[in-house]
């Protein structure tokens, strides 16, 4: 029986190895579960990045699991046989620059991944430009670099997904983070923001280089 939640985290492989590579999907709106159960079954590994949300009705306030970046969600495919994926119920194309399908970098999927499932708080962030980064020293997400923030008293970790211009806070403790040494290296491209001619359904998709977005933060 289909429970609708994830894999365990070690049967994650978020790597590219040429043939096979991690691409955002974008789909139809309330349509992120379906789809990528759907998914699922056909034997794709899907990643759909969910948070706890909290919404507000007229009598209460209910939380419920929303997803992390609503209208997209991660697969791993050959991009040289991407029909099973487009013809999927939901799929709307897959995100990408100009005509190009572009794979998502796999250092940025595992950030999410270890964010999402960390039981620290999480909720969306703009999108942050490059600058210099922290990195955590211990607890859940040990080793992980992002942007320090703080918010209200709070301080926050940001994690970016370049190709979609999206970010996601986790609260952390300031006590485990120090600064990463060295002059901080800028992404030599410039991503726009998602818009009609991202969206694909054919044309080759190049591997982009593993290098490791650099987000950039400051005191809100």
């Amino acid at each position: 029986m289909d429970t609708g939640h994830p894999p365990p985290a070690d049967t994650i492989d978020f790597s590219g190895n040429g043939r096979t590579n991690w691409f955002a999907l974008h789909v139809r709106s309330n349509f992120e579960r379906t789809t990528s159960a759907i998914l699922r079954n056909k034997g794709y590994q899907e990643f759909l990045p969910t948070y706890r949300s909290k919404r507000r009705w007229s009598d209460r306030v209910k939380e419920e699991e929303a997803p992390l970046f609503p209208g997209y969600l991660f697969c791993r495919l050959d991009q040289d046989d991407r029909l099973p994926v487009l013809s999927t119920r939901g799929v709307v194309g897959i995100v990408g620059i100009g005509k190009t399908p572009i794979p998502v970098e796999g250092l940025e999927l595992e950030a999410i991944w270890r964010v999402t499932h960390s039981d620290l708080a999480v909720n969306p962030w703009p999108h942050l430009n490059v600058g210099e980064t922290v990195v955590l020293e211990s607890g859940p997400l040990s080793g992980l670099e992002g942007v320090l923030l703080e918010c209200k008293n709070h301080r926050r970790l940001v994690v970016s997904v370049t190709l979609l211009q999206r970010s996601v806070a986790v609260e952390i403790d300031g006590e485990h983070v120090r600064p990463v040494g060295g002059i901080q290296q800028l992404i030599g491209r410039n991503l726009s923001s998602f818009n009609d001619d991202a969206v694909l359904r054919k044309g080759p998709a190049p591997v982009m280089p593993a290098s490791r977005r650099i987000a950039a933060g400051g005191s809100l």
